[in-house]
């Protein structure tokens, strides 16, 4: 039916036309609950007004002057990034790889002129930084180990939360290391607080730089502006992405002061810093930062963790195993490979769901989501796992 789009992964046989709030509907009229958001992409639920009205105010104005000029908009999110975060310096590109790609590139860059030409990155067993060759070679997925060989090189993996595995790894050749603050690809594994701790003092110690990848985390997914706040540390780097633009393509490559040793040509992009995009950033921006946002936030993922965590104790189930993740990007942990399942079902009954793991179902509703929102998603996931659709889950354990 759709047979002018190269393949790249399986959908079903229907269009989304339009989205409101927590919910989608498809060209047959029939809505969805939506707890997937584009993968923690529209941060405001779908179609806020707050980014739609930014939009048509600067598209009437100015959508591109190209990036040899400053524009208005690019400024002033640069401004407001910076003096809510600690860092000194913005790039704006436009999404969370191109972004990350970046942040190879300024740490290699700053490894020839102050490691004597140190450019390896350690990145962590498991990781997902993104899809051009760069960024997959420094992600861990196993999946991923023989694709589009050979892979750039530059990139030793070893195991999140063992600070040993780190410190032994580290060696003169060592520019960086590379971290999620949760691992949202790999199942929303949490690298913990104590662990970035004691990576940013090792890091430190061994003068090498520390890269926060928070193109998931970022943007109050977490409860808090950023997810290494939590932790209490200031990374010589961060990317944001996904949530940044509140669905609009933009990401953003932050750095210290001490690391910016890019040149004029070094780093570019034809779209990066646009008015039109960096204008929904700023309603993002500006709505994050309202008085009791982000508190509502907090309050927002204390609820959907204690809904899941009510599925497991509320029936003794041993189908489910627990809970994990921080904010409103948590994971439910099952004892069998059925995630696919859930996630089929839950889409026959209006729920839309995300499984990265066979085991794994992640939740990443906007960060305004409603109680009521949380409580339904919950009871269509109730009478999936306990009610009529717990048949057909034991069917496909066994199977």
């Amino acid at each position: 039916m759709y047979s002018s789009l190269m393949f790249i992964t399986p959908r079903p046989d229907l269009v989304m036309v339009e989205g409101q709030g927590s919910w989608l509907t498809d060209d047959h009229g029939r809505r969805y609950l939506d707890f997937v958001q584009g993968w923690a992409v529209n941060c405001l639920v779908h179609a806020p007004a707050a980014i739609a009205d930014a939009l048509a105010a600067q598209a009437r104005k100015l959508i591109n002057a190209s990036p040899a000029f400053y524009n208005e908009p690019m400024l002033h999110l640069a401004d407001l990034l910076v003096a809510h975060s600690n860092f000194d310096k913005v790039f704006f590109a436009n999404s969370g790889a191109e972004a990350n790609e970046g942040a190879i590139k300024l740490a290699r860059k700053w490894g020839a002129a102050n490691r004597g030409g140190a450019y390896e990155i350690l990145t962590f067993e498991n990781a997902f930084h993104g899809r051009t060759l760069a960024t997959m070679s420094a992600s861990g997925k196993p999946q991923w180990q023989t694709l589009f060989e050979p892979k750039v090189p530059g990139f030793p993996k070893v195991p999140l939360n063992d600070i040993a595995a780190v410190e032994q790894a580290i060696g003169p050749a060592t520019v960086a290391v590379m971290v999620e603050p949760i691992q949202g690809e790999a199942g929303v594994i949490p690298a913990s607080d104590t662990f970035l701790r004691e990576l940013r003092c090792l890091t430190r110690e061994r003068n090498v730089l520390l890269i926060v990848d928070e193109v998931q985390t970022g943007m109050g997914r977490t409860g808090r502006l950023f997810a290494h706040e939590h932790a209490g540390i200031v990374p010589d780097i961060m990317t944001l992405g996904k949530g940044l633009g509140g669905g609009v393509p933009i990401s953003a490559l932050l750095a210290l002061d001490s690391v910016c040793c890019f040149e004029a040509g070094d780093q570019g992009g034809t779209f990066n810093g646009n008015p039109l995009t960096t204008a929904a950033a700023v309603a993002v921006m500006r709505t994050l930062l309202q008085p009791g946002f982000m508190e509502e936030v907090a309050c927002r993922g204390e609820e959907l963790h204690a809904a899941l965590f009510a599925l497991i104790h509320r029936r003794s189930s041993d189908a489910l195993l627990g809970v994990r993740g921080r904010g409103l990007l948590q994971a439910l942990v099952l004892d069998a490979p059925i995630a696919a399942e859930i996630v089929r079902q839950a889409f026959d009954r209006g729920l839309l769901l995300n499984a990265p793991r066979p085991d794994i179902l992640r939740f990443m509703p906007a960060l305004n989501v409603t109680t009521e929102d949380i409580r339904l998603m919950a009871g269509i996931l109730d009478e999936i796992l306990y009610g009529a659709g717990s048949a057909a889950l034991s069917d496909s354990q066994s199977s």
